[in-house]
């Protein structure tokens, strides 16, 4: 009968032991991720003592609303196919989805870090470069010292067409295919 409260035991030293170096910022974030993974609604419970060493509930989101949508969750509905098009999900995510305390209108390399990670989502090699390509690809202005702001081309990509292909919208005509050795010469000026 004590074997499974010595697993409690055990998962609780755990967990504190990750957690006590963090932030208390970073472990929020840590519990708000594992809640959700693990599909866990938890009871209110005040807590022991109700001293100086206990932490009041977190605030809501604006508009009261918890958020019900976790960066990972919002990386499998986007489907981004590229690392410019993942850090335009995640500026998107940290602007008008993220819980209160994580909201931020630009981002820089270390979101990049942090949001790839916690989405389950390959880090490129370059993560440096990562948000100057998504800029250059028409996604992001440079808003200061390695700071970018989604525009509207980053915005309409992740609010309106992603997933790619999810709409049956008409094509464009398909290329022409020439057989081979009767290809069209263009005329070079």
């Amino acid at each position: 009968m004590s074997e499974p409260v010595d697993h409690e035991i055990e998962a609780i030293k755990v967990v504190l032991a990750a957690l006590a170096p963090l932030s208390e910022k970073a472990r929020a974030s840590v519990l708000q991720y594992v809640t959700r993974r693990l599909d866990l609604t938890l009871p209110q419970v005040p807590a022991v003592g109700g001293g100086a060493g206990s932490t009041p509930p977190a605030p809501p989101a604006a508009g009261g609303t918890v958020p019900t949508i976790h960066i990972e969750e919002f990386r499998e509905q986007k489907r981004p196919r590229s690392a410019n098009e993942m850090a335009a999900v995640v500026a998107y995510y940290l602007a008008n989805l993220a819980p209160q305390d994580q909201h931020k209108d630009t981002i820089d390399q270390k979101d990049i870090e942090a949001q790839f990670k916690i989405a389950s989502f390959p880090l490129p090699r370059q993560v440096r470069g990562t948000l100057q390509n998504a800029k250059n690809a028409g996604y992001f202005d440079l808003v200061g010292d390695g700071e970018f702001k989604l525009n509207a081309v980053g915005h309409n990509l992740v609010a309106h067409s992603m997933p790619r292909g999810a709409s049956k919208a008409p094509t464009s005509a398909k290329r022409t295919k020439h057989p081979k050795g009767k290809r069209v010469k263009t005329k070079r000026s």
